[in-house]
């Protein structure tokens, strides 16, 4: 096997990534826009929003996620790329676990590096805001995987936005309870549920790939 057609798919996600408007700022701003607005709608006193500050961003993240996913491999299959990998020797799944992760990688980092200025806007905790950023950066991996699988199953559709939402949002709902039961504990050390969320992230880099592979062959037949 050669890493040749892995690590041009790689290159190629993280160009696409950027390509077309605003590109991988448009996750972002959706994300702060979100996570913004809720004191406006729920009023703005601090005991409420550190109670529900974590959970509304975990919701804001899984939006935020499907934002640009649907460009994810829908260019490949209309340029041929898609065929031409199914000729290498390369797993079509790990091509497409690749450019997930660039894709992750560009719109789903910039995510979690943000979260520590929102949650101090939400009233987290300081000492609590560094353990939830990389809550939300594994929880956010798991997201951009489970979306990916969406992008894969509607790469032939046009304008599948919103048929991505509808197959990935069931499948973020493990990962999105036990980072939000996660972030309720973490003053009194690594939670239980920190674990879950870890094995539910794993469970997507492990699982994920091989379903977006198997839609992709079907998209090419």
């Amino acid at each position: 096997m050669t890493p040749t057609p892995i690590l041009s798919a790689f290159r190629q996600a993280l160009g696409e990534a950027w390509a077309g408007g605003a590109g991988a700022l448009l996750p972002v701003g959706f994300f702060a826009g979100a996570a913004m607005l809720v004191p406006f709608g729920i009023g703005h006193e601090a005991a409420q929003l550190r109670e529900i500050g974590p959970g509304i961003l975990w919701v804001a993240l899984a939006l935020s996620s499907l934002v640009t996913m649907e460009r994810l491999f829908q260019a490949d299959l209309e340029d041929g790329a898609l065929d031409l990998w199914l000729q290498t020797d390369a797993p079509l799944s790990a091509i497409a676990a690749a450019k997930t992760l660039a894709h992750w990688l560009a719109a789903g980092l910039p995510l979690a590096l943000i979260t520590p200025l929102l949650g101090l806007m939400l009233q987290v905790p300081p000492e609590d805001v560094l353990p939830a950023s990389a809550a939300y950066a594994l929880g956010g991996l798991a997201f951009f995987f489970w979306g990916g699988v969406g992008a894969a199953l509607t790469a032939t559709v046009r304008r599948g936005g919103l048929l991505i939402a509808l197959i990935a949002l069931p499948l973020y709902v493990p990962t999105a309870i036990f980072g939000a039961l996660a972030l309720q504990s973490t003053a009194s050390g690594l939670p239980p549920e920190a674990l879950y969320l870890a094995a539910s992230t794993l469970f997507a880099l492990a699982v994920a790939p091989f379903a977006m592979a198997a839609a992709l062959r079907l998209a090419a037949d």
